[in-house]
């Protein structure tokens, strides 16, 4: 049996990569886990949580699939695909997939992009049908800024993990993610130890990948990987 871990995002839930995991569930007997880490899912309960306990959660999830399944593919993004390469440079994962990927987060360019275009719905009266303004204005509002401290410690242990990843790699990321840079997927393609790696990036991609328009090639991409021998 083959077993698939997808792990979401720093202040996010399972919502962020359920698109793909539907996907592949209509297309195979896989067994799928889709856990919320701890602090996750609830608004205001990522007070007092650490980074290794989401660590540990995504690490736990992991074991129950290996125990089960001869074959285990772990997809994380943003935050969760850092995660998703620690637990593949420690466990006998067989491909890793990063999707947005948070080895380097906020991309100033696309920010002000998308904050120009946040502030020209707000002068329209259309502010409230702006999706992006709901994303930013939950990731600033609901966030503690000791959260946002463990994010960064998590960064910081996993990357020495990173070149320590042997197993086959597809990277994905979108050119418009105001969140995580484009050289956040360039820096993990030249990190990851694997001989076997491939690199792509969506046109007109915001940060939830796997909500974009294109998210259905993303997917056909995603599943061809995984499927190769």
């Amino acid at each position: 049996m083959i077993g698939c871990l997808l792990i979401h995002g720093f202040t996010g839930a399972p919502y962020e990569v359920e698109p793909l995991a539907k996907y592949l569930q209509e297309r195979t007997d896989w067994l799928f886990s889709v856990p919320t880490l701890p602090g996750h899912g609830e608004p205001d309960t990522l007070k007092g949580v650490r980074y290794q306990e989401w660590i540990d959660h995504a690490e736990a999830e992991l074991k129950k699939l290996i125990e089960t399944c001869d074959v285990v593919y772990v997809i994380g993004f943003s935050m969760g695909g850092l995660i998703a390469g620690f637990l593949a440079a420690n466990y006998p994962v067989d491909k890793l997939i990063l999707l947005s990927a948070a080895a380097y987060y906020i991309n100033p360019r696309q920010l002000a992009v998308d904050i120009k275009k946040i502030l020209f719905d707000s002068f329209r009266g259309n502010l409230q049908k702006n999706e992006l303004f709901h994303r930013y204005k939950r990731k600033i509002t609901e966030t503690p800024f000791a959260a946002t401290m463990q994010f960064r410690r998590l960064v910081s242990f996993i990357k020495p993990f990173l070149n320590q990843v042997k197993v086959p790699t597809l990277i994905a990321q979108g050119d418009c993610d105001g969140i995580v840079p484009p050289k956040s997927a360039e820096y993990l393609y030249q990190t990851i130890g694997a001989k076997q790696k491939r690199l792509t990036f969506i046109k007109d991609s915001k940060h939830h990948i796997c909500h974009c328009e294109e998210r259905t090639a993303l997917f056909s991409q995603v599943m061809d990987f995984l499927m190769e021998r």
